[in-house]
């Protein structure tokens, strides 16, 4: 898996169980709630900052999701796929990045299809025992737990992007 790191400049994320641990919890109102990991989203703009690509499909269509992704600066934002395929190819399609290029971090059976095309695949150590057999590599880390972080610091790790330059002090984001 190690060589195939080198190659990474697009990663794709699920949201529901990924970007967080996959429980909703519904207002009065019925507005959905979601936890998302702080150092999740730190990673994420760190990866964006260094000049790769971070898309979401996701299942999940809430107000609330939009707004976080947003948030993050995440530009490739796909909700409410029953089926992820044909969101998947459009992005290839828009973006012309190759399949090879891509990690995707999936946790459910919508996610597998996806998952068996890209250079890497990733479950959280929580995912379906289905995308555990099919994934290249098992996260540690549960979903909205850090296995969002978790990948993004081996890859940019690999290619020598970790952290490679410091924020200036004043400045108030990530470089």
């Amino acid at each position: 898996m190690l060589d195939k790191l080198k190659d990474i400049t697009t990663f794709i994320f699920d949201v529901d169980g990924v970007l967080t641990n996959g429980n909703i919890l519904i207002t009065e109102t019925g507005e959905q709630l979601r936890q998302y990991s702080i150092k999740d989203g730190y990673a994420i703009q760190l990866a964006l900052n260094k000049g790769y690509t971070v898309a979401i499909i996701t299942g999940a269509k809430a107000q609330s999701v939009t707004i976080r992704l947003k948030g993050l600066g995440i530009q490739h934002i796909y909700q409410g796929a029953s089926y992820k395929m044909p969101l998947f190819h459009d992005f290839l399609e828009k973006t012309e990045i190759k399949p090879e290029q891509i990690v995707y971090v999936g946790d459910d059976l919508p996610d597998q299809e996806i998952m068996e095309q890209v250079a890497i695949s990733v479950c959280p150590a929580d995912g379906a025992q289905e995308i555990k057999d099919c994934c290249s590599y098992i996260s540690a880390f549960k979903g909205g737990e850090g296995v969002v972080r978790d990948i993004i610091e081996k890859v940019l790790k690999v290619q020598g992007n970790w952290f490679a330059e410091k924020p200036d002090a004043d400045d108030g984001s990530i470089k």
